[in-house]
Formats: C-alpha cells, structure tokens, sequence
C-alpha cells in the first residue's frame, strides 16, 4: 500500500510539473463538479449564471462561480478532458502567470458575453467550464498550430485550425437554432477570448499560427 501511494504521488507530482494553475484548476472543476451533482446539488442551484435581474441581485459572484459546476457527469468529464489534454502543455510553454490570465479572461468573457446576450430572457440560466476552456483550446491552437485534434468518433486527426474554424462556424450556426442546453455564445466568447489573448502577450502570434499551418 505504501508503495502504491508513493507510485500514485509521482504520478500526480509529474502531472503537475511545471503546471501548478492547470493542476490546481482540474481538481477544483472536479471537486466542485462532483460535489454539486452528488453530494450538495444546492451548490449547482446556487452557482448558476442567471443572466435576467443579475445586476439588480447583485450575483455578480456567479459570473465566476457557475463556470464550475456541471449539468452532468458528461458535461463535466468531457470539459475535465479536454483542460487535461491541453491546458497543462499549454501552461508549460506561457508560464502559470499567462496561463491563469487567460484562464480568468476567457471565463469572464464568455460569461459576459452570456450576460450581455441574455440578460433579457428571465428563465434562462448558464452553467459548466466551457468557455473558459474553449479559450485554452483556442490559445493552444496558436502556440501549436502544427498540433492535430481527435474529435471521436472521427478515425483521423485533424489539423487544429481548421478544427477552430469548424468549431466556430458550427456554434454560429447551432447558436440561432435554440435547440438543447449547450451555451454556444459561451463557446464563441471564449474561443475568441483565446485567440485575443494571445494577439495581446504575443503579438503576430495569430498571423504566424496561420503561416505555419499553410507553409
């Protein structure tokens, strides 16, 4: 036992690596997220985006507070995948102090953006970690834009910016449609976060992910 727990803290300590914010923010989208769906589900009621009335209450706390609870077991392990699969490498190569920033500034720019656009409808609410990581997916893009993504159930990868291109063409198109549950003006604020971020810490960085791709 003593050296399974060993094995299992290396595991961790190397996952962790150079990646403290990612390793701090997994475990927290988890924790939380499972706690509100199995243990104190108030937690979800609590914490979710109501954009209707927000600035009279005064929930501004929720702006942050919903990005991290889940409608789902799905929802969150498909959100908790995706960070994992590209937030630590990301953090690696801009730093924990970059990468907690755009964290922070593609969560508050898709739910401003979630606000901004529903903040007239009085039964609409918003919740999960979305577009904080469609802003680390997009920002992973342009520090490697040589990097292939597999969407299942798809058999081949494909190439990351015509994956960013797809992905923002369909959330335009599923946005008008107002069918289902999924925020897309969360996930368009966020991409577009990722992709403004980057411009701003490293600028030429969009222009020189697209020459990269086309050469």
């Amino acid at each position: 036992n003593r050296h399974a727990g060993q094995r299992k803290s290396k595991a961790s300590q190397a996952l962790s690596a150079r990646a403290p914010v990612s390793a701090l923010l997994l475990g927290t989208i988890l924790v939380v997220g499972l706690l509100g769906l199995y243990r104190y589900p108030a937690i979800v009621e609590r914490s979710l985006l109501r954009p209707y009335g927000l600035v009279q209450r005064g929930d501004y706390l929720t702006l942050v507070t919903s990005a991290f609870v889940h409608a789902d077991l799905a929802h969150l392990l498909f959100n908790a995948f995706t960070f994992w699969a590209f937030g630590f490498d990301l953090e690696r190569r801009l730093g924990s102090t970059h990468f907690a920033a755009l964290y922070a500034f593609g969560l508050l720019a898709a739910s401003g953006a979630t606000w901004l656009l529903h903040r007239r409808q009085s039964g609409y609410a918003s919740l999960g970690a979305s577009g904080a990581i469609l802003a680390v997916l997009f920002a992973y893009i342009v520090v490697f834009p040589g990097a292939s993504i597999f969407v299942l159930p798809l058999p081949v990868p494909i190439p990351a910016p015509w994956f960013a291109l797809g992905y923002l063409a369909y959330s335009l198109v599923a946005r008008g449609t107002r069918h289902g549950r999924v925020n897309h003006d969360a996930h368009i604020a966020g991409a577009l976060a990722g992709l403004v971020f980057m411009e701003a810490v490293a600028p030429g960085s969009l222009m020189q992910a697209l020459q990269a791709f086309v050469a």
